[in-house]
């Protein structure tokens, strides 16, 4: 519209029309200016979640449980091949998803029990939400938080101390289970038992939500953090039995992921009838790697350690109009390069709050990103785990067992952070994951210059992350 208008830079004092004209142009560069601000009007922004879900549950990733809503969804947008979840357990991977940072940077070093620790995620990271909050969003939380609610004796951060507005939320799983869920809590509230499944229950919630803001122009960041099918998992029968008996765990697993599928597609109807589709950006994942063996898609490991199994998830991105419609995309990626990717995606400075670990995939998602180069590696730590740390670089990773002991019991004792923050790795191993996708041959012993040069990196980064990490023991 005004791509072809160039600057005047000089100006003929003795002549009427030049004056004329250089008003003129003024006045078109500045509606030039103002159209290109309308045309990149930023969208409301949605983020999706399953929790435990692994890489290969869903239909578009070649899944068995039927999920027509989430498959239209990759077919209106981009599908990662290569996703990974911020860590192999939830805390960690939610604080890396909010924060674009290592989540011991951000103060989560496992998974959070609210009553035994005081780990919780840190008021001073700049999560998504406060960044677009910031830039004029209404923002709400509903399912899911686990990074931290205060309990009778210790006193946390809460969800709008981390920029929501509005949040409807669990500290950690559904209980008793996903059916008629009696702990959520709203805005500070208890909301007491809850007739329906959850991730049903946090889809009503949401469009509630919507529905509140009524007329508001005002663009919104809506953060849906669904439990299933994280354990203790329940579906409706009538589901159930489209994969097997209803006592069957196998067949209550997939029942619980075509319950949210469904779900999201009464989000994705109301979200498409309060706005045209162009003006909203969603993101769909899961936090981690499944806990059953046969949803890893062969892949070696499950949740909770570092192999592949434990840290790839779905990952898909929609913003139709925008983002390459029907791509597939193999180029690395993660949970960590979600806020930095948004920020470009909305042409929002990031660089305004602490360094970032992920990557702007804007460049890949908008043009394909021919010749596009991820400059950070992708890293993982994990106490319980073995191997304990993983660092991704090209087609290559490094993983390492820890040259010191300490109990790998699921509950995290704060009390080890000290040895955690010093100590080093033994036993590295070194994968190709292009010709060796299921981490099958060490080729440490043979590929040995690769080796010394990621174990360098992985080393310097380990470094820096364990500076930032917070000493959560000085507290008790």
């Amino acid at each position: 519209m005004c791509s072809g208008l160039k600057a005047v830079n000089r100006f003929d004092g003795g002549s009427i029309l030049a004056t004329r004209g250089l008003f003129c142009v003024a006045i078109l560069v500045a509606l030039c200016g103002f159209l290109t601000a309308e045309e990149f009007k930023r969208p409301n922004v949605v983020v999706l979640l399953a929790d435990d879900l692994g890489v290969q549950d869903i239909g578009c990733y070649d899944g068995s449980v039927a999920t027509p809503s989430l498959d239209r969804l990759a077919a209106s947008g981009t599908r990662f091949q290569t996703f990974y979840s911020g860590c192999a357990v939830c805390s960690p991977s939610r604080a890396t998803l909010l924060t674009g940072r290592h989540h011991i940077r951000a103060g989560v070093y496992s998974w959070i029990s609210d009553p035994n620790q005081f780990s919780h995620l840190l008021l001073r990271e700049r999560t998504l939400a406060e960044v677009l909050r910031d830039e004029g969003y209404s923002t709400a939380h509903v399912g899911k938080w686990h990074l931290g609610l205060p309990t009778g004796s210790i006193d946390k951060p809460t969800p709008d101390q981390h920029g929501f507005d509005y949040w409807f939320a669990t500290w950690n799983n559904a209980e008793p289970s996903h059916r008629d869920p009696k702990n959520f809590i709203r805005n500070g509230q208890p909301v007491g038992k809850l007739e329906g499944y959850s991730c049903q229950i946090v889809v009503d919630e949401a469009i509630n939500w919507l529905n509140q803001r009524g007329a508001s122009k005002d663009p919104f960041f809506l953060n849906v953090w669904f439990h299933e099918p994280h354990a203790p998992i329940a579906a409706p029968d009538s589901l159930t039995q489209k994969y097997g008996e209803t006592k069957d765990r196998a067949a209550v697993y997939s029942a619980t992921i075509d319950n949210t599928d469904q779900a999201i597609g009464r989000l994705l109807e109301k979200l498409a009838e309060i706005d045209d589709p162009q003006n909203t950006l969603i993101f769909y994942a899961s936090d981690n790697g499944s806990y059953r063996d046969d949803r890893t898609g062969g892949l070696r490991g499950k949740k909770g350690v570092n192999w592949e199994g434990g840290l790839r998830v779905p990952g898909i991105f929609s913003w139709p109009g925008k983002i390459e419609e029907g791509q597939v995309c193999d180029q690395p990626a993660g949970l960590v390069d979600l806020l930095p990717t948004i920020c470009g995606l909305l042409k929002i400075d990031s660089t305004r709050g602490p360094k970032l670990d992920g990557v702007d995939l804007s460049e890949v998602l908008l043009d394909s990103g021919s010749g596009w180069v991820r400059t950070q590696p992708l890293f993982w730590h994990l106490q319980k785990s073995r191997p304990i740390v993983a660092m991704r670089q090209g087609r290559y990773v490094i993983v390492a067992d820890p040259d010191y002991e300490l109990s790998t019991s699921n509950m995290f004792d704060e009390k080890w952070i000290p040895v955690i923050k010093e100590g080093g790795y033994r036993n590295y191993q070194l994968y190709d994951l292009a010709r060796d996708p299921k981490q099958t041959r060490d080729l440490a012993s043979e590929q040995t210059a690769v080796l010394e040069a990621m174990k360098q990196t992985l080393l310097k980064f380990n470094a820096s992350v364990m500076r930032d990490g917070e000493d959560w023991h000085l507290r008790q």
